[in-house]
């Protein structure tokens, strides 16, 4: 473990009784694990709840955070600045390690070596990165413009994960197709899949109406419910045109399908993130209006809203910067894929066979979990476009923190009530998901003189 943390070993757990764990998984799962290091650090920062606390319960609290020279009640290390300024150490910390591995194509070169290893040193580094933010003169003008940098990287974070999104509907109706051609038991998975998709989104488009709407008032859920339905009807039509169809065979029901429930669920989260509308009954009291009756008997237990919901919304993010990552992923936005000569129809398509990852030399005994050196014979992913997703990471996980640009009133235990900029980042995301899936349905019909794969 010494070797894994001022060295270029690979990390590994203590038990020996844990599963082997390849190079390449571990490495990821170092710098994942210092991204949510961070992110709790961010969320502890913007509740009032746990600043309280502090207060209460940490005997000279006063005297130690005028030690720090953090202010005197440590207010420079609470609210939407401080959690800039961290975030602007974590951002800085995945950009630097960015620029230092841009082709870097052996995992037997030195600065691969460093990418791999020396967990500990890093850590302390990005620890100075993110304290050292704090001490940035001229602090106004800073923030002011890193909030402008931070709604730049989140709105690409974004965007890159709603490209792969058309990038695996368009995948998965390519590889289950190229099976249908040599058994038709994929035709039939096709047909069945595509119904139980456009099933869930008729279902959702269904639920909303009747929850998120009512007969007086609501013109804001009426009006997004009814276009963003239309919006998946007209895509799925566009998708069987047979001038599409003539220009590419392998278009259909499924990618619409995934496309739909996807854009039903933005749909959803964005209305639940509107700010609520209220209107004065027969007795002149102020009642919540355009939401689901049960929802507003759920909210009432705030702590319990916000920690769950917390944790599902940055395991979804993690979850997105790891699968983002993957050499496919980096591939796919740079337009290269597979050739249809090369698909191999399987159900866990997006799974690539381990291949001969288990004839490769492994790490001797060390009484720990085993380590297989994967990138024996060269990288398996790309170590740039890796770091630079965290970087775009960090900056969403900074503008999601603190509610975009409803930044000074941010409180964490808010983080559920609704605001508009959540609001209509949503919805946006949501319309910009279905042009991003209709212009690769249209491109080849605009540009017939170009190959598109």
């Amino acid at each position: 473990q010494l070797a894994c943390c001022c060295g270029t070993a690979a990390c590994s757990l203590c038990c020996k009784c844990c599963p082997k764990i390849k190079q390449s998984t571990s490495t990821r799962f170092m710098y994942a694990l210092y991204f949510i290091l961070v992110t709790i650090i961010c969320c502890v920062m913007m509740s009032t709840t746990v600043a309280n606390e502090m207060k209460t319960h940490i005997p000279f609290y006063k005297q130690m955070c005028k030690g720090i020279q953090a202010g005197e009640m440590c207010e420079k290390l609470v609210g939407y600045s401080a959690v800039y300024k961290v975030c602007f150490g974590m951002a800085c910390f995945f950009f630097l390690f960015f620029l230092f591995t841009i082709k870097i194509n052996s995992s037997k070169s030195c600065r691969a070596y460093i990418h791999n290893g020396f967990w500990l040193i890093k850590l302390i580094v990005l620890a100075a990165m993110c304290s050292g933010a704090f001490f940035i003169p001229d602090q106004d003008t800073f923030l002011n413009a890193w909030r402008y940098v931070g709604a730049t990287g989140g709105f690409l974070f974004i965007a890159i994960q709603l490209i792969l999104l058309v990038e695996f509907a368009h995948k998965w109706n390519k590889n289950w197709t190229a099976g249908a051609n040599h058994k038709q038991v994929w035709n039939g998975l096709l047909a069945l899949v595509t119904l139980i998709l456009y099933s869930i989104a008729v279902a959702a488009l269904v639920l909303m109406a009747l929850f998120y709407t009512r007969s007086e008032g609501c013109m804001y859920n009426k009006v997004l419910i009814g276009l963003n339905g239309g919006l998946c009807l007209f895509v799925s039509l566009v998708a069987i045109s047979p001038c599409v169809q003539n220009r590419q065979p392998h278009s259909g029901l499924l990618q619409s399908g995934v496309i739909s429930c996807y854009v039903m669920y933005l749909t959803f989260s964005a209305l639940s993130s509107k700010p609520p509308e209220t209107i004065l009954d027969e007795n002149n009291r102020n009642i919540t209006i355009c939401v689901p009756e049960f929802s507003q008997g759920l909210h009432r237990d705030e702590n319990l809203v916000t920690g769950l919901g917390t944790t599902i919304l940055f395991g979804c993010i993690l979850y997105s910067c790891l699968t983002s990552t993957t050499r496919a992923s980096s591939e796919a936005l740079r337009g290269i894929y597979a050739t249809a000569e090369t698909e191999v129809a399987r159900c866990c398509f997006c799974c690539v066979p381990d291949g001969d990852a288990d004839a490769e030399e492994h790490v001797e005994k060390r009484g720990g979990q085993t380590v297989v050196y994967d990138e024996k014979k060269g990288t398996v992913y790309s170590y740039a476009y890796f770091h630079f997703v965290f970087f775009l990471a960090s900056l969403y996980v900074m503008m999601t923190v603190t509610h975009w640009f409803h930044y000074e009133s941010a409180q964490i235990e808010k983080f559920f009530t609704g605001t508009w900029s959540i609001f209509w980042i949503k919805m946006v995301s949501c319309w910009v998901c279905v042009g991003l899936y209709l212009w690769t349905l249209i491109a080849p019909l605009c540009c017939p003189t170009r190959e598109f794969s």
